[in-house]
């Protein structure tokens, strides 16, 4: 099948993490397109898309193969490489990309300073660079710039079907294979990277809980409440994590400002009344106090 794709392979080398992101008008295109593993490199693989060059050129550069071998050896063996287009980085930065020469137009890749951007079945042929320009002046976290270049293709008219699925995975400088910053896929959707942009905001407000977690755990109250604020702000319309932050704040101090948080949770769903009746004060030390201002 000839799936039209947009893609970004990068390493951040400030931070050591890798990534890969992917827009396509076809189903749940991530799960072919996307590969990462920490520490070791990032695979995209589209047009006629063969899989097996994720987790197969992943294994050459943990072997020590570098990306530029680890593609060639690949290709060398493929039949159909010239439907083929995959873009290969290393941990080190080495970046190797193949369009092949019978991917439908518009089709091709540009390669940068720790980058490669590619795509096919392009509305026009300006989509590659267009995204490499916008990946290299963009600034923040990896993910962010990973957004950035997948939106500026859709400046540039985008595949020619249209639009559909989208994903992202961005992994760590080091750490065992299944380690993931970002792990996040969408679909089906009618504007698949507007709706990645709501689940990259709303994944910092659940990494920041999950920080509070730790904190509280450790005792540290006041730095849990501060984090679950701002989770809580990030996803207002978390029920979740406003039920969740104001048992932190609560803990805190500020038993006030945690029933009110409380109560708002429990209107959005009663249910988070009943798990509060049955949160142990290890779970919640500040449970009590909350359920006694409620009633």
């Amino acid at each position: 099948m000839r799936h039209g794709t947009y893609s970004i392979v990068a390493l951040d080398p400030a931070t050591g993490e890798l990534g890969v992101a992917v827009q396509s008008h076809w189903f749940s295109v991530g799960p072919l397109c996307a590969w990462a593993r920490a520490g070791i490199g990032a695979v995209a693989t589209q047009s006629v898309v063969e899989p097996a060059y994720g987790p197969n050129a992943l294994d050459r550069l943990a072997d020590g193969v570098n990306a530029k071998q680890a593609l060639g050896e690949l290709l060398a063996a493929d039949s159909l490489q010239s439907v083929r287009q995959v873009a290969v980085i290393g941990v080190d930065g080495m970046v190797s990309t193949h369009t092949g020469k019978d991917c439908i137009d518009h089709a091709g890749h540009v390669s940068g300073d720790h980058h490669s951007c590619q795509a096919n079945m392009m509305a026009r042929d300006t989509v590659p660079q267009a995204m490499s320009d916008a990946f290299v002046s963009s600034t923040g976290a990896l993910q962010d710039r990973l957004l950035e270049a997948l939106e500026a293709a859709e400046g540039q008219g985008g595949d020619v079907r249209g639009r559909q699925s989208a994903a992202m995975v961005v992994v760590p400088a080091e750490g065992e294979p299944w380690r993931r910053t970002v792990d996040l896929r969408v679909e089906d959707h009618d504007a698949p990277l507007q709706e990645l942009r709501r689940l990259i905001t709303l994944q910092r407000a659940y990494d920041l809980a999950g920080a509070g977690d730790e904190l509280l755990a450790a005792g540290r109250t006041d730095e849990a409440g501060e984090l679950y604020t701002r989770a809580a702000q990030l996803a207002p319309n978390s029920d979740e994590l406003l039920f969740w932050s104001g048992l932190a704040r609560a803990q805190a101090g500020d038993l006030q400002a945690g029933v009110e948080a409380v109560r708002r949770a429990a209107e959005e769903n009663p249910n988070w009344l009943v798990l509060l009746d049955r949160l142990s004060p290890e779970f919640a030390p500040a449970g009590e106090a909350v359920r006694q201002a409620l009633r």
